[in-house]
């Protein structure tokens, strides 16, 4: 007989509490469910399920193969909506986050090359420098640029932004240019929270990590609002080059310490978990990770607080 019939006759029996009402559950007769129990039982040599006129109860063996069988049936009935899903067309809404300025600057265009290839999906994307819960409030992927934080979730690294150091011409004019790491602690340095340890850049100095601790009249958490600090005038800046490199060009800011490579910091997606992942998610991640050029790579982080 077909185990995976068997197994699943022996499950629903259990569930149901009968075989009786496992056979109206599964659209067979009951003589069947019997055929199915008394197959299994033959094939491993144990006895599964102690039948009586008023109850069903599992044997001790019983209930430890009824925990493998429910995990097994599960994952049969995951892999069949797997294939369906790849058989069609991904379709419906996909919720997303992203810090601000990275999804201003670079998803923005990623997601509507995206729509153009498949517009049976529509993207609510919400950018913003709180890191919002993707579980607690409903999204379906999280961008996160530097460290991860402690979670539940499954991360997919995408790639990875180098970092930068500016100050505008005006700042350079009365506080002069430094011309080494360490000097930047006579500075007034502009601290953003979201990319590093607080009050702390990191440098490499003849590939040696180095690392500077650095002060200043603001601590922020947004890098837009660093950007705006440092063009004005008001101290140093340190962020990732997709939200300096603009106003580097423009000549808004001048970027410092050619000869000292900075940390990167890696920017990773984050979905749920590797259950039940929709079609639509996992066809996104894998346009994001070829588009900002980074491999396959997952892993798991640690549970969520």
């Amino acid at each position: 007989m077909d185990q995976f019939a068997s197994m699943a006759a022996f499950v629903k029996s259990v569930d149901a509490g009968s075989l009786s009402a496992a056979a109206r559950a599964l659209g067979i007769s009951q003589a069947m469910v019997s055929k199915h129990l008394r197959a299994l039982e033959r094939g491993l040599g144990v006895r599964l399920l102690n039948l009586t006129t008023r109850r069903l109860a599992l044997t001790e063996a019983g209930a430890a193969y009824y925990e493998r069988c429910v995990r097994i049936l599960d994952d049969v009935a995951d892999a069949g909506r797997e294939a369906m899903q790849l058989q069609a067309e991904p379709s419906g809404v996909l919720r997303l986050t992203a810090p601000l300025a990275f999804g201003e600057l670079r998803l923005a265009p990623a997601i509507a090359e995206f729509l153009l290839r498949h517009p049976a999906i529509r993207v609510e994307a919400a950018f913003g420098d709180r890191f919002a819960s993707l579980v607690e409030e409903g999204y379906d992927v999280a961008v996160r640029i530097g460290r991860l934080p402690d979670s539940g979730l499954v991360a997919r690294r995408l790639g990875a932004t180098r970092m930068l150091t500016c100050a505008a011409p005006r700042y350079l004019e009365r506080h002069g240019t430094p011309a080494h790491p360490r000097e930047l602690a006579g500075h007034r340095c502009l601290a953003l929270d979201s990319v590093s340890t607080p009050g702390v850049w990191w440098y490499r100095e003849d590939g040696r990590p180095l690392d500077v601790a650095v002060g200043g009249p603001l601590r922020c958490n947004s890098i837009g609002a660093a950007c705006a600090a440092a063009r004005a005038g008001l101290g140093i800046v340190y962020g990732p080059d997709f939200a300096l490199q603009p106003h580097v060009a423009d000549g808004s800011l001048v970027a410092l310490l050619p000869g000292f490579d900075t940390a990167p910091l890696d920017i990773h997606a984050l979905m749920p978990g590797r259950r039940h992942t929709a079609a639509k998610v996992r066809l996104f991640i894998d346009f994001l990770a070829g588009r900002f050029g980074a491999g396959a790579t997952s892993a798991a982080c640690a549970p969520e607080q």
